[in-house]
């Protein structure tokens, strides 16, 4: 089945189907079509599907994670600027560059266990020693230089420029 016959057949009810997870159909409707834009740009679509709207319902689902994922850390970061003194807000433009790096950032740790990005944000973003993350994680200090290893292997061979 191509993409253009699996658009046709099944958009409108995988527009439904988001829809009722998210509750927005703007959002619905723009998910609808990142699922497809995914599957055109895919090199790993099967050439034939025996379940087509099970295939759509799984590529569906990955983007609306990371659509709430991205929201939430959108959510917390504004509620950080909120409590930012005054004279220290970020204008509008390092704000966007600061919540896409964060993003990014988010993407790229994704998979590590919730503690290694804890240490890694901790000593990386709050600038805290390794001691300081081991008290706060209550750990040990080589277990955090050993998560904080397995979080930077993860940012080196990601080759992301904006860790520096």
């Amino acid at each position: 089945m191509s993409i253009e016959a699996l658009y046709c057949d099944h958009h409108s009810w995988l527009k439904g189907w988001l829809l009722r997870r998210l509750g927005n159909t703007e959002q619905a409707a723009d998910l609808a079509h990142d699922t497809f834009i995914r599957l055109l740009s895919s090199e790993r679509v099967p050439a034939t599907l025996h379940e087509p709207r099970a295939y759509l319902t799984t590529v569906a689902q990955n983007l609306v994670s990371n659509h709430w994922r991205r929201e939430k850390l959108e959510k917390a970061y504004l509620d950080a600027l909120a409590h930012a003194p005054a004279g220290l807000a970020p204008s509008p433009e390092e704000q966007a560059i600061l919540l896409e790096t964060l993003l990014e950032l988010d993407q790229l740790l994704d998979g590590l266990p919730a503690i290694v990005k804890r240490a890694f944000l901790l000593s990386q973003l709050d600038g805290q020693t390794h001691a300081q993350v081991a008290e706060a994680l209550g750990i040990s200090v080589p277990t955090v230089k050993r998560y904080l290893v397995k979080a930077l292997q993860r940012c080196y061979f990601a080759d992301i420029s904006f860790l520096g």
